[in-house]
């Protein structure tokens, strides 16, 4: 049996199981575990459950920001253990080839997580520290005790509560405690990650501090620019989000910060903007925690019954960006090749799929949780049920977004367009979200002939809408 290498006078060690949080820095798990005085193993587990072959963006990145974790932990004197099974039988293994006591691991609110955590609690000492969110769900509740189902309030809730104070935020250690060097553990693949995204924590926090800049930084024009898909005005920082590579809180505790430093009222509303996301990320975590029976159906039970249309002909163009309406093109073809798109673009092709294609918002929301990088179970399930207008707060039904009308506002001139569709580069501005409107002889002189280099509009907007509508009015009658 393999034993931990410990100091005559130390006690048994204990667990930093490690999910969701690939941190140092304030990472309330590993903060309990180290306070506990007792050596820390940390701990990751490949449950064979989740994987995928061949992987998608997601399970790359997160193996890279375990490579990049274990570099940050020997920095430190320690290292990662990583093994491979279910995660009661590999980490109960663990336990006892170490004689560890406690096992420390941040809270979920996913189904699959909870259940998961239930099962090992059952039969591990586990202890949950922390949620992957800036407030706990169980936090932002009516006086009651109730979850909200509609934003503005958990909203104005959730800004009641208090913020941890700069010196509460913790900073990660220095040192951390030794991990034998005779405990197996499972290598890790090294696996090529989206080049727009270099993972870890060192690049998760340089992203903040270059968004949050007090010269240069976006976030100060976040409130004209965010929804423009033809500018850098994002933080960037959900993939690393998603996995903990940065804590939610050290985000909020930015924003604040941005917004106390503005000077002036557009970049105080700049920082005012950014904190929402993050509140409407902690939203969708809460409707998800509170009703784990939205991750199979859609909230609203008078539109379970909404008569999709089974087109894989339609699905198939909209997944390959070739739908013959360029915004929507262009933002399905640069998922598949960096795997994130902009929050505007991935309502615009959510509105698209559900309500001008009338397929089901689940087959999107698959194809989303396959393709991209920062795919979180909480925030593209509630996204996606907001677009359809099925969830807890979600759009109107009958918002439909145009989808020329959308490239016109968020990409005026057509430069996102342009940099994604190459087969509409010298398409005049005034045809750039509506080819089919142009001439033959323009068509020619732009090199992009309708129906041969670019298709047709797969479908006429103005009657999709019609078509959908009736399909939801239909569902909400039955």
């Amino acid at each position: 049996m393999t034993r931990i290498a410990r100091p005559p006078d130390a006690s048994s060690p204990v667990l930093w199981w490690i999910r969701r949080d690939l941190r140092i820095a304030d990472n309330p798990a590993l903060t309990a575990a180290l306070r506990t005085g007792r050596a820390v193993i940390p701990t990751f587990v490949l449950d064979p459950r989740l994987e995928r072959s061949p992987p998608t963006p997601r399970q790359r990145f997160l193996i890279a920001g375990l490579r990049d974790l274990d570099a940050e932990l020997r920095a430190r004197g320690s290292r990662l253990i990583v093994r491979y099974g279910d995660p009661l039988h590999a980490l109960g293994r663990l336990r006892s080839e170490t004689e560890s006591g406690a096992i420390f691991a941040e809270a979920d609110v996913t189904p699959f997580a909870r259940a998961r955590d239930r099962l090992v609690a059952s039969a591990l000492p586990v202890a949950f520290h922390g949620f992957p969110t800036v407030h706990p769900p169980t936090a932002v509740v009516k006086p009651n005790g109730e979850p909200y189902l509609v934003y503005s309030p958990f909203r104005d809730r959730w800004r009641a509560l208090p913020l941890p104070e700069d010196e509460e935020v913790t900073a990660a250690p220095r040192t951390l405690p030794d991990v034998a060097s005779d405990l197996d553990s499972v290598p890790l693949s090294a696996y090529d990650t989206p080049p727009s995204f270099p993972p870890g924590e060192a690049e998760a926090r340089r992203r903040l501090a270059s968004f949050t800049d007090s010269d240069r930084g976006r976030i100060w024009r976040y409130a004209l620019d965010r929804g423009r898909l033809d500018v850098d005005g994002t933080s960037s920082l959900s993939p690393y989000l998603r996995f903990g590579m940065i804590s939610a809180r050290v985000a909020a505790v930015a924003a604040r910060t941005a917004a106390t430093a503005a000077l002036d009222q557009e970049a105080r509303e700049g920082a005012r903007k950014w904190l929402h996301e993050l509140i409407w990320r902690d939203f969708f975590a809460a409707v998800l925690h509170h009703f784990p029976n939205v991750a199979r159906q859609a909230f609203r039970a008078d539109l379970r019954a909404i008569a999709w249309r089974d087109d894989e002909s339609a699905f198939e163009a909209w997944a390959e960006g070739r739908t013959g309406y360029p915004i929507v093109d262009a933002a399905m073809r640069q998922l598949r090749q960096m795997s994130w798109i902009h929050n505007r673009a991935r309502m615009i092709v959510a509105s698209f799929l559900t309500k001008d294609l009338l397929v089901d918002w689940r087959r999107g929301e698959r194809w989303f949780m396959d393709h991209l990088v920062d795919g979180d179970p909480a925030a593209n399930n509630g996204g996606w049920q907001w677009t359809a207008g099925v969830g807890t707060d979600a759009a109107p039904y009958f918002r439909v977004f145009h989808p020329v009308l959308q490239g016109m506002k968020f990409d005026p001139e057509g430069t996102y367009v342009r940099r994604w569709v190459p087969e509409l580069t010298h398409v005049p501005v005034e045809f750039i979200h509506e080819p089919w409107k142009m001439t033959e002889s323009t068509q020619r002189h732009a090199g992009c002939l309708i129906g041969r280099d670019y298709p047709h509009p797969i479908v006429d907007h103005d009657d999709a809408r019609r078509r959908v509508l009736a399909a939801y009015q239909a569902a909400r009658a039955r």
